[in-house]
Formats: C-alpha cells, sequence, structure tokens
C-alpha cells in the first residue's frame, strides 16, 4: 500500500493526466484536497467554493458532478440538528 504522502502524489498525477475530466473539476478537486482532513474529508459549502475559487456556483456543481462521475469524489448530504440540510461531506476516493 502507499503511504499517504504517495497516494497523494499518485492521486494527483492521475487527476492531472485524466483528460475527460474539464479543468473546472480539476481546480475543484485541487480546493477539496487543500481543505481535506487526514481521512481526506472536507465540508465547504458552494457559495465558499466559488468564491475562493473565483467562479459561479453553477461552475462548481458542474466540476462537483464531474469529480463524483468519474471516481474522484463521494459526496454525502450532511443535516442540522434542526432538520434542515448544511453543506455536503466530500470524501476524496483513493483509486
Amino acid at each position: 500500500a502507499l503511504s499517504s504522502a504517495a497516494s497523494d502524489v499518485y492521486k494527483r498525477q492521475t487527476i492531472y493526466s485524466d483528460n475527460s475530466l474539464p479543468i473546472r473539476a480539476k481546480t475543484v478537486y485541487m480546493y477539496l484536497r487543500d481543505r481535506s482532513d487526514k481521512e481526506h474529508k472536507c465540508w465547504p459549502g458552494i457559495n465558499t467554493i466559488a468564491a475562493e475559487l473565483n467562479c459561479s456556483r453553477s461552475t462548481v456543481k458542474r466540476a462537483l458532478h464531474d469529480l463524483e462521475k468519474h471516481g474522484y469524489i463521494r459526496r454525502l448530504p450532511r443535516y442540522r440538528e434542526s432538520g434542515s440540510r448544511s453543506s455536503n461531506l466530500y470524501v476524496l476516493v483513493d483509486n
């Protein structure tokens, strides 16, 4: 098995060379990776991602869809105690 650091390098090389993945998705993946914890999880809101990457909410949504479709992330809903939706939990998938 690869070490965590080696796994990160391999994943970056894989995503960089994935020509079927739009640049918007690669950019959002790197954003999520930079903000993920040791378990490869993070939970930024779409508005936060869009603001920090200087792009639209719809671009972020398309990128997240691309990443999920290609198997780079899993997106899990999160809920507040009141039952209302919170930001999603994003898990970076080790291929």
